[in-house]
């Protein structure tokens, strides 16, 4: 929000300089207090962010958001530290990892999306099993969603990753690395796997585990610094109401939705569909309500987090035992109604 103020006079001194500055300082308080900065990964799932803005949501709600796109979580994390951001988005797996303990700056205060399709592992047509990697190359970003839920099917079977020969690479080279067939599976999420499946067609590529496969468990949480959400918890409660309007507005006018939000991705309305489409849900107030229950009435989202947790201290992905008592704060969620969205 810019606010322009006019001098109708000159007054300089005694008071007049007094009133002045205290007028300017007020301004640039309220300012900082009605701004949100955000610096998340790009991914689709925080289209609900952008499609507020456009429809102006934050702005009648009297806040400022300014969001843009880091994909290194590392110099997010040292953002937030240094407070130069209030706001991160990403998956609870990916909160817990590696430096973060428990007081590491940042609180989960609500879900935006889940992954139900858009992460996974692509393996060629002769790998029909999780079970048949066990002593192969596998592909993967270290900490990323794919990478849990190959963990939790080889668990399965009875099987860890410490069973495969895992290859460390960047996911935007899922193309390039699964056309070498040295490598027998890749861990990725979209539009990296459908990509992949289109382009490498010569070694019958197909999704050998999916989020699909394992619903609530790739979820995308909105997480605050907690002195920020002290001083100002009306203002995140404000955020969270204008993504749920506009996760509303995706359910009754989708393809303008897309129009909207394909823009801030550098994407056609069509590829922006199709990164969405079968990958993920936008998580709107009832299930958010859901993830996060009533103050001493946890919700999922708080076993969620306990059982990601162990699978990243046993994967080498986290080393400090994150509690969900302390890591999630229900009352920004609990504190917002129905009413709150109309």
């Amino acid at each position: 929000m810019t606010m322009h103020i006019g001098v109708g006079f000159r007054r300089l001194a005694g008071v007049g300089l007094a009133v002045a500055l205290w007028t300017s300082a007020s301004i640039a308080a309220v300012q900082a207090d009605e701004k949100i900065r955000i610096l998340c990964p790009t991914w689709s799932g925080y289209a609900p962010v952008f499609v507020a803005q456009e429809l102006g949501y934050f702005k009648a709600l009297g806040i400022d958001v300014e969001i843009k796109f880091e994909d290194e979580r590392a110099n997010v994390m040292a953002a937030m530290a240094r407070g130069d951001i209030d706001m991160d988005m990403r998956t609870v797996g990916e909160y817990q990892g590696k430096p973060r303990d428990a007081k590491t700056p940042g609180v989960i205060i609500g879900t935006i999306d889940e992954s139900l399709g858009g992460d996974g592992v692509i393996a060629p047509g002769d790998i029909t099993a999780v079970e048949q990697l066990k002593g192969k190359t596998v592909a993967s970003e270290p900490n990323i969603p794919g990478r849990l839920l190959l963990q939790m099917a080889l668990k399965k079977k009875g099987l860890t990753l410490a069973d495969l020969d895992v290859k460390q690479i960047a996911t935007a080279d899922t193309v390039a690395v699964f056309s070498d067939p040295s490598i027998s599976a890749v861990v990725s999420y979209q539009p990296n796997l459908s990509q992949a499946i289109d382009k490498i067609k010569q070694r019958n590529p197909h999704l050998l585990v999916s989020s699909a496969q394992f619903p609530g468990i790739i979820v995308d949480v909105i997480i605050v610094r907690q002195e920020e959400l002290k001083a100002n918890p009306e203002k995140y409660k404000k955020f969270m109401i204008g993504i749920f309007k506009a996760i509303d507005y995706f359910n009754s006018n989708k393809a303008d939705f897309i129009k909207l939000a394909a823009p801030h991705f550098n994407l056609t309305p069509d590829e922006f569909a199709a990164s969405i489409e079968g990958s993920l849900e936008y998580t709107g107030y009832k299930q958010t309500e859901g993830y996060f229950g009533k103050p001493g009435a946890p919700g999922s989202l708080y076993k969620v987090f306990d059982e990601v947790m162990q699978l990243n201290l046993e994967n080498g992905a986290a080393d400090h035992t994150l509690k969900s008592a302390e890591q999630i704060d229900s009352a920004i969620v609990s504190g917002i109604t129905e009413a709150d969205l109309k």
